[in-house]
C-alpha cells in the first residue's frame, strides 16, 4: 500500500492541493472548531506548563509542537492510503490556507473606512496585525492592512502550498505549526524574548524561500512586473524582517504604493523604511490588494501542483 502511495503521490498530491485551494476560495476558514485554533490552544496549554525564561526551554517547546504536527501528518498519510490521499490533502490544505479569510478582512476594512467608521476599523484591524491601531488614521489603517495582505500572501498561501508540494501532509501541518508558534511566542516581548527565540528563527527559516517566491509570483501576475522587480531589488532587504520586506516591497511595486513608516508595538515605536515610490495607501487600495492576493493564490496553487507532480515523478 505504501509503495503504491509513493508511486502515485505526485498527481494525487497535486490534485489535493488544487482542490484544497478551491475549497478555501469557496468556503474560507471554518468559524468554529478550526484545527489551527485547536493546535494553538494545545500549544498554549503546553507553554504554560513548560515556560522558562531560556532559549533551551523554547527550543524544546518548538521541537515538541512542530514534531507533533509533522507526526500527525505522517500518520494521516499512512491511514489515507492511495484512494483517500487526495481528499485528505484537500482537507488539510483548506485547513492551513488563509487566502479567502485574508481577502474577506481586507474588504471588511474597506467598507468600514468608506463609511468613516474609524473606531470599528481600528478594532477590526487587530485581527490582522500586532501593532497598536488605536491612533491610526485612514491611511495608516489602509497601509497596515495592505502590508498584512502582502506578508500573509506568503505566510498563509505560498509557504503552506510550497511545503505541501515538497513534503505532503507532514509539510502542510508542520509549516502551519511553525507559523502558529511564531505568532504565539515569536514576538519581542519580555516574556518571549528568550523562550520565543527558537519559534521565531524557525519561522524565518521556513519562510526564507516562500517569501522570495511570493515576490516572484507578484511580478508574474502583476500589470507592473518591471516596477515590482525594481522595488523588490532595491527595497526588500531594508526591512528588519528577513522575509516580510520581499512581500511588502512586491505589493508596493504592483499597486503603485509607498509602504513602511512608523509602527507602535505596545509602547515600543519602530520606524520602518519606505518601500516603493508611489503614494500612501488609502481605503480604495484594499480591494486591489485582495485581488492581487487572489491572483497570487491561483498562481501559487498551479506552481505547487507542478512541483508536486515533478517531485513525485522522481521518487
Amino acid at each position: 500500500m505504501w509503495l503504491g502511495l509513493t508511486v502515485r503521490r505526485g498527481p494525487t498530491l497535486a490534485a489535493g492541493l488544487l482542490a484544497g485551494t478551491a475549497l478555501d476560495a469557496l468556503v474560507g476558514d471554518p468559524r468554529r472548531g478550526h484545527p489551527v485554533a485547536v493546535f494553538g490552544q494545545a500549544a498554549s496549554m503546553l507553554e504554560h506548563r513548560v515556560w522558562r525564561d531560556s532559549r533551551t526551554s523554547g527550543v524544546l517547546f518548538a521541537a515538541g509542537c512542530v514534531g507533533a504536527a509533522v507526526s500527525v501528518g505522517a500518520r494521516l498519510e499512512r491511514a489515507a492510503g492511495p484512494r483517500g490521499y487526495s481528499l485528505v490533502v484537500a482537507l488539510a490544505t483548506w485547513t492551513v490556507l488563509g487566502s479567502e479569510s485574508l481577502r474577506r478582512e481586507a474588504h471588511a476594512l474597506h467598507d468600514l473606512l468608506v463609511r468613516h467608521e474609524l473606531a470599528a476599523a481600528r478594532e477590526r484591524l487587530t485581527h490582522l496585525v500586532g501593532r497598536d491601531t488605536s491612533s491610526l488614521d485612514e491611511s495608516g489603517i489602509a497601509r497596515a492592512a495592505v502590508e498584512s495582505v502582502a506578508e500573509n500572501s506568503s505566510d498563509a498561501v505560498v509557504a503552506p502550498l510550497m511545503w505541501g508540494a515538497l513534503a505532503g501532509l507532514p509539510g502542510l501541518l508542520g509549516y502551519r505549526a511553525v507559523n502558529t508558534l511564531d505568532a504565539m511566542v515569536g514576538h519581542r516581548s519580555v516574556r518571549y524574548r528568550r523562550f520565543g527565540w527558537a519559534s521565531a528563527r524557525l519561522d524565518d527559516l521556513a519562510n526564507l524561500v516562500p517569501a522570495r517566491a511570493t515576490a516572484a509570483l507578484v511580478a508574474l501576475v502583476s500589470a507592473r512586473p518591471r516596477e515590482v522587480l525594481l522595488v523588490v531589488r532595491r527595497d526588500a532587504r531594508r526591512h528588519p524582517s528577513p522575509n516580510s520586506g520581499w512581500c511588502e516591497a512586491a505589493f508596493a511595486g504592483a499597486l503603485g504604493l509607498r509602504l513602511g513608516g512608523l509602527n507602535s508595538y505596545g509602547g515600543r515605536v519602530e520606524q520602518r523604511p519606505a518601500l516603493g515610490d508611489g503614494r500612501p495607501a488609502r481605503a480604495a487600495d484594499l480591494p486591489r490588494a485582495a485581488r492581487l492576493n487572489a491572483r497570487v493564490t491561483l498562481a501559487a496553487a498551479l506552481a505547487a501542483a507542478a512541483v508536486a507532480i515533478a517531485a513525485g515523478g522522481r521518487r
